[in-house]
C-alpha cells in the first residue's frame, strides 16, 4: 500500500506525478528542481542558489511525509554540467555536514532537466 504526499510548502509537480510516495517505512521523492513553492518560478541564479531551493522543497516534503532530512539515506543528484560540482556539492555539504550519517549519493551529469534546471535532487528516506 502506498501513500501520496503532496504540500504547499515545496514546488508543486509539474505533470502526472507525486511530491513523494511512502511505501513501508520508506519515503521516495520526485526529483526536485528549483521552482519556488511561493511563486512557482523557476529560481534564476548560479547552482548555489539553485541547490538550496532543491534541497528546501525536499525538506519541506521530507516532513510532510513524517520523515525527514536527518533520515535520508540515499539521494540521486542530476546536474546540467559537472563542472558546477564543487559548487553545488558545497551546498549539499552544509545540509549533510555530519560524514557518519550522511546518505549515500550519486551524482550524475544529464543533457538537460526540466524547465532547463541547472541541478534536480531525489531522495528516498525513512520514516
Amino acid at each position: 500500500m502506498k501513500r501520496v504526499v503532496l504540500t504547499p510548502h515545496a514546488a508543486q509537480p509539474i505533470g502526472p506525478y507525486n511530491q513523494a510516495v511512502v511505501v513501508g517505512d520508506l519515503v521516495y521523492t520526485s526529483g526536485q528542481i528549483p521552482v519556488d513553492p511561493a511563486t512557482g518560478q523557476m529560481v534564476t541564479g548560479d547552482v548555489k542558489e539553485q541547490t538550496e531551493m532543491v534541497l528546501r522543497n525536499l525538506k519541506a516534503i521530507l516532513e510532510a511525509a513524517g520523515s525527514g532530512i536527518d533520515r535520508v539515506v540515499k539521494t540521486t543528484v542530476f546536474l546540467q554540467d559537472m563542472n558546477d560540482f564543487a559548487a553545488m556539492n558545497e551546498v549539499y555539504g552544509k545540509l549533510f555536514s555530519d560524514k557518519a550519517t550522511a546518505p549515500s549519493r550519486s551524482t550524475i551529469q544529464v543533457a538537460r532537466l526540466p524547465k532547463d534546471s541547472k541541478v534536480e535532487i531525489e531522495a528516498v528516506a525513512s520514516l
